[in-house]
């Protein structure tokens, strides 16, 4: 496991499948309703061509795959059903509370979810209250992940050179952008959406799987 200390200044956090556990739930949602409309997906191929990435860069993949549109108002049912379900399942990953409440350095989330969706999976799970206004989405920026924009545009509205970041993803889209950002990545696999994962021979950043082994002398002592 890396050790970081003077040379990290901030954290960044993606919020689904880091913070919280939320991608199982919406690849339920998201098949469920695709279903709806004749398009048949599994979690594999969930997990492979849409993880880390927004809704509209999802839905184009999904209109150029399918050669078809999705019909008016797909997006906003999809992410009603996916509210209703966050409300009474959403958690925190496991352990992150913890590595939360000890940090040492700044952090904040950069997500490609939308404002509201970020905004409601952070007050779901208790976890706002340790960012504040330090939540950024990919609504803010012209290019989402794999483009590096959001973290940069995190690193600026937090003052910190990106050098002297690190950012925690889970997403291959996410690892991309923040070493292109120039900044330290580590990936967290924890995620119920990883299970059994097994970091690819090519794999480029360190992996870890669960919240005890983030670096501990970026963690202030009890």
């Amino acid at each position: 496991m890396p050790s970081f200390s003077d040379d990290i200044d901030l954290v960044i956090f993606d919020c689904d499948g880091v913070l919280v556990d939320s991608e199982m739930l919406s690849a339920e949602v998201l098949i469920t309703e695709l279903a709806g409309v004749g398009i048949h997906l599994d979690q594999p191929y969930i997990r492979k061509h849409f993880l880390g990435r927004s809704f509209p860069t999802v839905a184009r993949a999904i209109n150029a795959a399918f050669d078809t549109d999705l019909p008016e108002g797909f997006e906003a049912r999809y992410r009603s059903a996916l509210l209703k379900r966050f409300q009474t399942e959403l958690r925190p990953t496991d352990g992150v509370v913890s590595v939360l409440s000890r940090l040492g350095c700044s952090a904040c989330v950069a997500t490609s979810s939308s404002p509201p969706r970020a905004q409601n999976s952070l007050q779901v799970t208790g976890l706002a209250q340790f960012f504040g206004p330090n939540v950024f989405t990919a609504s803010q920026v012209r290019n989402g992940k794999p483009a590096p924009d959001l973290f940069l545009f995190a690193a600026s509205q937090m003052h910190v050179p990106p050098d002297r970041v690190l950012v925690i993803e889970d997403s291959r889209p996410g690892m991309t952008a923040g070493l292109a950002a120039g900044m330290k990545v580590m990936r967290y696999t924890g995620g119920s959406h990883l299970a059994g994962h097994v970091p690819d021979a090519e794999e480029t950043v360190t992996c870890f799987d669960s919240w005890s082994n983030f670096p501990q002398n970026l963690l202030s002592s009890d």
